[in-house]
């Protein structure tokens, strides 16, 4: 990986550590209320991190030139993706094999950051050249 490369997973790595501080902070809300379970609440918080997330990386992380309606639809698609791997995360971790639902939401963060960046990086945000 180039440092140009390495730096910018990292930017992206820190955008991902404060949509994540926005889904743990859903995620904790509504399991320690009782309106939902972890996996289910974990959904919801995804989908909230995400906002976050685009916005960041859009400015930040990619320096985006694209148009939001061009990169927006394919990073919610990505998203979309991060959010299905993060539920089977959750699931066996959570309710199949009763890990602690915190701990477990640290383990399927874990699996959806590479995985991500990646498509974001080579899909999303790429912007196209005539």
């Amino acid at each position: 990986m180039t440092q140009r490369r390495w730096l910018r997973f990292c930017a992206y790595a820190c955008v991902g550590a404060t949509g994540t501080g926005a889904q743990f902070a859903v995620l904790y809300a509504l399991v320690s209320t009782k309106m939902l379970g972890a996996v289910a609440a974990s959904c919801i918080g995804a989908v909230f991190g995400a906002i976050v997330n685009y916005v960041l990386n859009y400015h930040l992380t990619f320096r985006s030139t694209g148009r939001h309606a061009h990169v927006a639809p394919r990073f919610f698609a990505v998203a979309a993706t991060g959010i299905a791997v993060n539920s089977v995360c959750m699931f066996l971790l959570a309710t199949w094999l009763h890990v602690p639902y915190l701990i477990a939401q640290c383990a399927a963060t874990a699996c959806v950051l590479v995985t991500t960046y990646i498509a974001n990086s080579i899909w999303a945000f790429k912007t196209h050249t005539a």
